[in-house]
């Protein structure tokens, strides 16, 4: 049975949120011994998941200046704009990075690198509450 999340975000930004689904793949799992393929979903079109490096914030920061580079507010070709000049891009950018991640697990842990952090992307300016579900098939 998939496990639901609620990340709270204050606005635009890479928030890391490993910590949350290893809890969840605990709690999916109690005999921590689960081998299988942990499946991450975000429940939105204004916001995306991303494995990422969380060792040097620089990084991050630099991944949200480039999104902000590449696909800006206020460009007068978006025609959906009813919800305001992030709306558009906002699911530009919700598209490109994604809304799925699939991570393999061994005995109850995701295999991650040494260097790799699951991120929530929120690409709106206000605060959101963001539904993120964790998913386990066994068995590899």
């Amino acid at each position: 049975m998939p496990i639901t999340l609620n990340i709270r975000t204050s606005g635009k930004g890479l928030y890391e949120i490993t910590s949350e689904v290893q809890r969840a793949l605990v709690d999916l799992d109690d005999s921590r011994n689960l081998d299988g393929v942990c499946t991450v979903f975000v429940q939105h079109t204004s916001a995306s998941l991303a494995i990422q490096e969380n060792a040097d914030p620089s990084a991050r920061s630099d991944i949200e200046d480039w999104l902000e580079r590449t696909i800006p507010e206020n460009d007068p070709s978006y025609t959906h704009v009813d919800e305001g000049p992030d709306d558009m891009p906002s699911h530009i950018r919700s598209m490109l990075t994604g809304v799925h991640l699939v991570i393999p697990v061994e005995a109850g842990r995701l295999m991650l690198g040494t260097w790799q952090g699951i991120y929530l992307c929120e690409h709106r300016r206000s605060p959101h509450a963001r539904r993120v579900i964790v998913a386990v098939t066994p068995g590899i």
